[in-house]
């Protein structure tokens, strides 16, 4: 071999392996700065709490600074409020991973920010000698009379800052202290009422007659009806050549036009709107509303809507999905997001958790800023669902949930449960001085939605706007 292709196989040799090594250097950067925030706040990852073994796990705070979550000097974690910040809060297992804000925050709560967060082994020439502390937008209080309404009841309560998207409360019952999670996971992983599932954010349920609200605003935006149309609910509507849709209790609500069938919560009417629109028109109504959509929010993790594929479906389908039947189903998240929608001037906020990240001194690293998630419809069509809601509140079967001197909104709820009773729902805003919030209350197999659930309402209401 002369020396001429000697040295041409040494050179595409060398080539070879500097290929290799710029491969290997290249998949090095990715999973330590593109995959390492992702990585580092894995449930399962181990190896981060290895790292912090010789650290104090930062503090959860609420918006007040009300201690959520601590550690001892020994780095036991400790939470104040036991079962009614755990859907929030999550837990820290050493066998289970990690879920809620200790998962979604881990990174900073080890002590160490974002902005090192990819840096791989540099973390740990970087990362503080403590923690980092992590204040949520919840509200404590509000959340454990949120909790104390609930009582016995198997459901969920989402309050949110109508302006903002901030999280005040998300609560779940039943619910567990996160702080014997470990040694009692056995039993909470195995019972038949799943308190380990955070129903605010992954329950799925009929929304029942709360979807009214949005099928309305579809009726208006496709053109099917106006608020000044007469409808004439005889107590049922034929379907077709063999399905005959009626009222529930045999109820009849005569003429009426669309605030009223609101008011009322008229099946016959909803349906007859379902089905004027059509596949179509409701597919539209769900993209501009974001009901099936991810959410994309890091703490908030929100279980998507089940949605029926629409096109194909009988006219006896399209007409349950009038008034919330049917295939679809929710959680009391998406709902109140729905609620944000009217109450907001058409703009659905992106809901959120974190409101900064804190230094033990106080000094804030991080700050959220709120984000608008959907432009779902115009200000004018949610200011006249607004105030059909309002008179839901005021004179209809909403009257449960009404407040002395405070502007409450809302659409009660009964959905139909294949498995017992049925599920009671609210959703609706309160305002007074400013303030404004949106809510959505699901109480499982609590029966008419008025009773139950609106009286739920009422009591979140009086305590953030009354203390």
């Amino acid at each position: 071999m002369t020396d001429g292709k000697m040295r041409r196989h040494i050179a595409a040799a060398a080539a070879c392996l500097l290929v290799l090594i710029a491969v290997q250097i290249l998949y090095l950067v990715k999973i330590s700065v593109w995959d390492g925030a992702s990585l580092a706040a894995h449930p399962l990852n181990m190896r981060s709490a290895l790292m912090e073994e010789d650290i104090r796990r930062g503090r959860i705070l609420d918006h007040t600074g009300r201690v959520l979550a601590g550690s001892d000097a020994a780095g036991n974690r400790s939470y104040p409020y036991g079962a009614v910040l755990a859907p929030v809060t999550g837990y820290r297992t050493d066998r289970h991973g990690a879920t809620g804000i200790e998962q979604t925050e881990g990174t900073p709560l080890s002590g160490v920010t974002n902005d090192v967060a990819g840096m791989g082994p540099l973390r740990t020439l970087l990362r503080a000698d403590a923690g980092y502390d992590v204040r949520l937008t919840v509200d404590a209080e509000l959340s454990q009379t949120a909790y104390r309404a609930l009582g016995e009841h198997r459901g969920a309560v989402v309050v949110m800052d109508a302006e903002t998207g901030a999280l005040l409360a998300m609560v779940s019952t039943p619910s567990f202290d996160p702080s014997v999670t470990e040694r009692s996971w056995d039993t909470l992983s195995s019972r038949a009422d799943s308190p380990l599932v955070n129903r605010a954010a992954q329950g799925l349920y009929p929304p029942g007659s709360t979807f009214k609200t949005l099928v309305a605003d579809a009726a208006l935006a496709t053109g099917v009806t106006t608020t000044d149309e007469i409808f004439d609910c005889t107590g049922e509507l034929a379907i077709g050549r063999d399905y005959v849709l009626h009222e529930p209790h045999g109820e009849v609500h005569g003429r009426l036009r669309l605030a009223d069938a609101l008011r009322e919560s008229c099946n016959i009417t909803f349906a007859t709107l379902a089905m004027r629109m059509g596949d179509k028109g409701l597919s539209d109504a769900f993209d501009r509303f974001g009901i099936g959509a991810e959410l994309n929010a890091p703490e908030v993790s929100m279980a998507a809507a089940h949605v029926p594929a629409l096109h194909g479906l009988s006219d006896g389908e399209i007409a349950q999905l009038g008034f919330g039947q049917g295939q679809l189903l929710v959680t009391p998240l998406q709902m109140a997001l729905v609620a944000d929608a009217f109450a907001n001037g058409g703009r659905i906020m992106q809901p959120y958790l974190v409101d900064a990240v804190l230094t033990t001194g106080g000094i804030a690293l991080e700050t959220s800023s709120p984000k608008v998630w959907r432009t779902a419809t115009t200000p004018e069509r949610a200011g006249i669902i607004d105030g059909d809601m309002a008179g839901v509140v005021a004179s209809g079967t909403g009257t449960a949930a009404d407040v002395a001197g405070v502007r409450v909104t809302g659409k009660t709820g009964t959905a139909e449960n294949a498995t017992g009773t049925d599920h009671a729902w609210f959703i609706g805003s309160a305002e007074r001085g400013g303030r404004k919030i949106v809510l959505s209350v699901l109480v499982e197999e609590g029966g008419f939605g008025g009773r139950a659930a609106a009286g739920i309402a009422r009591q979140i209401i009086r305590t953030y706007f009354e203390g």
